[in-house]
């Protein structure tokens, strides 16, 4: 619906090109800074006007001047934000439109200079402004007028021509002025169509105004029109033959209009059956009231199909699908926790530069690693990514304690205290590099399995007892005051922290008491 007749209005025009003639796509977004209220017209508008590019990169859209007589507020200018796809910076710039000029092409108001993409274009003086500012003193009339210079002296008498029939007599033309005369008329051509009926005149000629000239097509001094003429039904028609039947004082059509077959509005039989009729469940096809229906008898689906093997999916309390029942979803070809045999890992270890300092696990420093949890997932394993550790055999006063903690810092698995696991890099098939150095997943037992749901979890790892140099850790090398996977907006999870002095693994741990700035840990959860 357009503005109301008024409001002046500006037509912005524009085309988007890319550099090589191709037409660019994305859109133009204007924004008035409020609602804008038009009192003298009874509307307020507002909001964002979108004006989507065409297959030509080109757009046009109309809005109100921003110079509007009588609106509130007053003063304001567009905000203009350029969408387009494939431009790496798009523009958000102001413009004004004043309704002295009706229509524009944004190519002449929008900012070129990449140093300045915001500003506010505005209306340069007018000429007369610019006389006036020249020393010129009067009114806009006045100074109209003193650009019209004195009338100059009239031109001299002009030398006669021969007129058309001597032209023609000179070319050649035989015959008199009359003769020449009847030699323009060209033959008669053919009748044109009849034009349309034009509006009624004004005269005596074209008919008195004010003064009917037909009815329904019909001219004569005095028109009668019946029924038919004004497409109504005759008064003799009801209930007539023919006609139409009517209604008594009950608004109900009488018996005696009614066809023979109807029993006069009575009604002589019910599924068969006449006299006092008492139908029963059978009789009309429905079921006794004892009758117990499933739901398949209902072309409905059973309960019991909610989140089942080819049932249907159940929505959460937010009316959104729960992440359970959604395939699990990863790009084609690339490497995951399950690939290696993990249900879960603390980062891809893959993409971690192999730092040239060997790292030992301290004595009672809980190690944390950030594990997220995006199914349902089973595991009865936490594994620590060894680069140094020959096993209980070698090492056998070492102590060990692993287990799982919630994002609010409570323990919800646990190892107990493991004083035998196997050296590092020992699986079959693995390379001498890594068995000679005791290299690999080093998984510590559960007490239990545990089922995750979805959230965010840590992995937990405690060397209690042994030497500063028992075990050797994989880690990320960090020189920060805190490692580089502790970054998050919203609610804080730390992915890599730590916490000394622990004998065992505590009930609960908070991330805001632990350390930092320590090389984080590699580790995985598993279900073996």
């Amino acid at each position: 619906m357009p503005l109301p007749q008024g409001i002046p209005t500006v037509t912005v025009t524009g085309r988007f090109l890319t550099p090589d003639g191709r037409a660019l796509s994305g859109q133009i977004v204007f924004r008035a800074p409020a609602l804008i209220t038009f009192p003298d017209h009874d509307v307020i508008v507002g909001g964002p006007v979108t004006a989507p590019l065409d297959s030509q990169g080109a757009f046009a859209v109309t809005l109100p001047a921003t110079d509007a007589p009588g609106m509130s507020p007053s003063g304001w200018s567009y905000s203009v934000a350029e969408q387009f796809q494939g431009v790496a910076q798009n523009r958000v710039y102001h413009i004004l439109l004043p309704a002295e000029a009706p229509s524009v092409d944004i190519a002449d108001i929008a900012p070129t200079d990449p140093g300045t993409p915001t500003y506010v274009a505005v209306r340069g003086d007018s000429a007369y402004e610019v006389a006036v500012e020249g020393g010129f003193v009067g009114t806009v009339e006045q100074w109209l007028a003193s650009l019209i210079g004195p009338q100059g002296a009239p031109g001299g008498q002009g030398i006669a021509g021969d007129d058309a029939y001597e032209v023609a007599v000179a070319a050649g033309f035989v015959g008199d002025r009359a003769a020449w005369l009847a030699s323009l008329t060209g033959a008669t051509g053919a009748t044109g169509a009849t034009g349309e009926q034009g509006p009624p005149g004004t005269n005596g000629a074209d008919g008195a105004p004010g003064v009917v000239q037909s009815v329904n097509g019909q001219s004569a001094a005095a028109v009668v029109l019946d029924a038919a003429d004004v497409g109504a039904v005759p008064d003799t028609a009801p209930g007539a033959p023919n006609g139409v039947a009517q209604l008594d004082t009950t608004g109900k059509v009488p018996a005696e209009q009614l066809p023979t077959a109807t029993g006069g509005g009575a009604v002589d039989s019910v599924n068969g059956q006449t006299g006092v009729v008492v139908l029963a469940a059978g009789d009309v096809g429905a079921a006794t009231a004892d009758h117990t229906h499933t739901a398949s008898a209902v072309g409905a689906l059973a309960t019991t199909a909610r989140g089942a093997a080819n049932g249907v999916a159940p929505l959460d309390s937010t009316s959104r699908l729960p992440i359970a029942q959604l395939p699990t979803v990863t790009g084609r070809n690339m490497w995951t926790p399950q690939a290696l045999g993990f249900a879960a890992w603390s980062c891809d270890p893959a993409h971690v530069s192999n730092p040239i300092t060997l790292k030992a696990a301290t004595v009672q420093r809980v190690y944390m690693s950030g594990i997220h949890i995006t199914e349902p997932t089973q595991v009865n394993r936490v594994v620590m990514f060894s680069r140094g550790w020959a096993g209980s055999a070698a090492v056998p006063a070492a102590r060990f304690y692993a287990g799982i903690y919630n994002e609010s810092g409570t323990r919800v698995a646990t190892s107990g205290q493991v004083s035998s696991l196997p050296a590092a890099g020992q699986l079959s098939g693995t390379a001498p590099g890594a068995v000679n150095n005791h290299i690999g997943a080093v998984p510590v037992p559960l007490t239990a399995p545990i089922t995750l749901q979805p959230g965010r979890y840590w992995a937990a790892f405690l060397m209690s007892a042994g030497a500063a140099t028992d075990f050797y850790y994989m880690h990320i090398q960090n020189e920060s005051p805190s490692a580089p996977a502790n970054f998050f907006l919203g609610t804080t999870f730390q992915r890599a922290w730590a916490k000394d002095a622990q004998t065992s693994l505590p009930t609960t741990l908070a991330q805001s008491g632990g350390e930092v700035g320590l090389d984080p840990a590699i580790m995985a959860l598993a279900m073996v």
